[in-house]
C-alpha cells in the first residue's frame, strides 16, 4: 500500500481524535436518579441536559466551557449548596413572560480553565427542591473542581 495515500488518511483521523478529546463529558448522574443525559457538543462548549427517563422533561442543564456569560450576582443569591463536595450559591433568575417561574443558576469552576454552568426552571417549590437535589447527586469525574 501506498504511505503518500495513507497520509491525509491518517491526518484526518488524528485530527478527529484531537477534537474529540477536547470534548468535556457531562457529569456523572447518581444510578438511581431516574435521568439520562442529553448531550450537545460545539466547538466552544459540552452542553448537557438531565432528562427525566419517565416523562422525557428536562430536570436541569449544565453548560462546560472556558468561559460562561452568566454573572453571578451577590444580591440575587438564594439556596446554598454543596456540588461534588463544594459549597456553591444558587441564584435567583427571572424568565421573561414567566414571572412565577422558579428560575436558579449557578457557576462551578472547574479544571484547566473551564467552567461548569448549571441551570434550571421550577414550576413548584417541590419541583424546585427535587431539581436541587438531583444537581447536588452529580460528580465531575473528569475534572477536578477548584477551591475557589
Amino acid at each position: 500500500m501506498n504511505i503518500a495515500r495513507l497520509l491525509p488518511l491518517a491526518c484526518l483521523l488524528w485530527a478527529g481524535l484531537a477534537h474529540a478529546q477536547s470534548k468535556a463529558d457531562c457529569p456523572t448522574l447518581p444510578v438511581d436518579s431516574g435521568l439520562a443525559w442529553d448531550k450537545l457538543d460545539s466547538a466552544d462548549f459540552t452542553f448537557c441536559k438531565a432528562i427525566r427517563d419517565s416523562d422525557a422533561r428536562q430536570v436541569f442543564a449544565v453548560m462546560i466551557a472556558e468561559d460562561s456569560p452568566f454573572r453571578p450576582n451577590r444580591s440575587n443569591r438564594a439556596e446554598q449548596t454543596v456540588i461534588d463536595g463544594h459549597e456553591a450559591h444558587w441564584y435567583r433568575g427571572e424568565l421573561a413572560g414567566s414571572p412565577d417561574m422558579l428560575v436558579r443558576e449557578t457557576l462551578i469552576e472547574l479544571d484547566r480553565d473551564r467552567v461548569a454552568h448549571i441551570s434550571f426552571r421550577a414550576v413548584t417549590e417541590e419541583e424546585l427542591a427535587q431539581a436541587i437535589r438531583a444537581v447536588e447527586g452529580i460528580r465531575f469525574d473528569g475534572a477536578r473542581l477548584s477551591s475557589n
